[in-house]
């Protein structure tokens, strides 16, 4: 099973999520866009551009979203006690959550890729960067985790770490 933080995060940020009273009462009704839905590109801008707003949403955000994130890990545990569940979070050892889970691996590639694979999904590369200045660097995670995976490479040479992770986590589980 994969549960990605990412998802949980725009999850909590819906009406009626756990987040959305408090960043609206935070940030004020102007993040709000049509429907009445948080507006997260009007949201962005503003906590990007201030590193105080952006510590001021993230505690709010996280915390919500790491209680969602360990509810749908017990659903998933009560239904099977050998599942192995792949959390993605790209701020995993930033937000504290790595202290929710048994094994952490961390997919590396250079900062370039990083930058070119971001904006061919849309993202501003100036966006990229200032979200890749927040994070723990690279080194700095490596050193943190159980396994790395290189993504730098050709997709097959990606594919045959993940098995070799995968194959080692099923010996444990």
């Amino acid at each position: 099973d994969v549960i990605e933080a990412d998802l949980l995060g725009h999850e909590v940020l819906l009406p009626g999520g756990e987040a959305f009273e408090p960043v609206v009462a935070a940030f004020g009704k102007g993040i709000l866009g049509t429907g009445g839905r948080i507006d997260r590109s009007t949201l962005a801008a503003r906590v990007f551009a201030d590193p105080l707003e952006l510590e001021r949403l993230n505690a709010i955000v996280h915390p919500a979203v790491r209680k969602l994130a360990l509810r749908r890990m017990e659903e998933i545990g009560a239904r099977d006690r050998h599942a192995i569940i792949v959390y993605t979070a790209a701020i995993l050892l930033e937000s504290g959550a790595y202290r929710d889970v048994r094994k952490i691996i961390v997919v590396t590639c250079t900062r370039e890729q990083q930058i070119q694979r971001a904006t061919a999904r849309g993202a501003s590369e100036a966006d990229v960067i200032a979200r890749l200045e927040r994070q723990m660097p690279p080194e700095e995670k490596k050193k943190r985790a159980d396994y790395v995976i290189d993504n730098s490479g050709t997709r097959e040479d990606t594919l045959r770490q993940i098995s070799l992770v995968w194959e080692d986590l099923r010996r444990q589980a």
